[in-house]
Parts: C-alpha cells; sequence; structure tokens
C-alpha cells in the first residue's frame, strides 16, 4: 500500500463484504465442525449437503460451517435457519439424514422431526 487512496479503497471493499454478509437473506445451513463434529462424521454431512444443494438448483442458500455447536454427544449437527421461522437443530446427521433434510425441510418446508433434538412448532 503506497496511497491513502488504496487504504480507503481497502476499506470499503471489506465494509462492502461486511454488509453482504449482513444483507444475506435466505435458508443458511451450519454444519458443525469442530474436532468433535469432524471425529463424529461431519464433513461428509457438509459435503452432502452442498452436493445436494448444487444438484437440486437450490437458490438463495448457504451451507457453511461453524466450530462447536456445544453438544458433543449429538454430533454430527446440522442447524437449519430459514427466513421468518425457528432454527431447527438436527442430531446425529448422516449423508443419507443430511439428503432427507435437504429434500423434506429445505425444499419442502417439512421438518424431519425424527431427525431434531428440538424444533419451533406453530
Amino acid at each position: 500500500m503506497k496511497t491513502i487512496a488504496e487504504l480507503q479503497k481497502l476499506r470499503q471493499d471489506s465494509l462492502d463484504q461486511v454488509h453482504l454478509r449482513k444483507e444475506r437473506s435466505g435458508i443458511r445451513v451450519v454444519v458443525g465442525m469442530a474436532t468433535c463434529g469432524i471425529a463424529a462424521g461431519a464433513r461428509p454431512v457438509l459435503m452432502t449437503l452442498l452436493k445436494e444443494s448444487k444438484r437440486k438448483n437450490v437458490e438463495n442458500i448457504l451451507v457453511t460451517q461453524t466450530g462447536c455447536l456445544g453438544s458433543c454427544e449429538y454430533e454430527p449437527i446440522i442447524e437449519v435457519f430459514k427466513p421468518g421461522e425457528g432454527k431447527v437443530t438436527y442430531v446425529r446427521a448422516t449423508p443419507e439424514k443430511a439428503v432427507k433434510i435437504m429434500e423434506e425441510h429445505i425444499i419442502k418446508g417439512e421438518v424431519v422431526t425424527d431427525y431434531c433434538i428440538g424444533a419451533y412448532t406453530k
């Protein structure tokens, strides 16, 4: 960096990225990928969710990972956040369960209660 203008551009670019993250709307799917989650099989679960969202052409979705979700005995854990709805937490996930969660909950809007630790009901 050699000029104030370059520094100001870098600052603005960073602020724009933060703004994009805050403004993101749609479905957010989070997989716990701390060491306990990875040891329990979270990586294949995450990869299945990514593959299925692309294969099914699901729009307006962010599939991402996070660290510890605080319930190691229930790993792998998937959390689904849909706009206007409560968070749904799926436990002891497998790639097969991930496919069903993508199809039933994310695409069709029906929570797969058999895989949940808790879900908001209306």
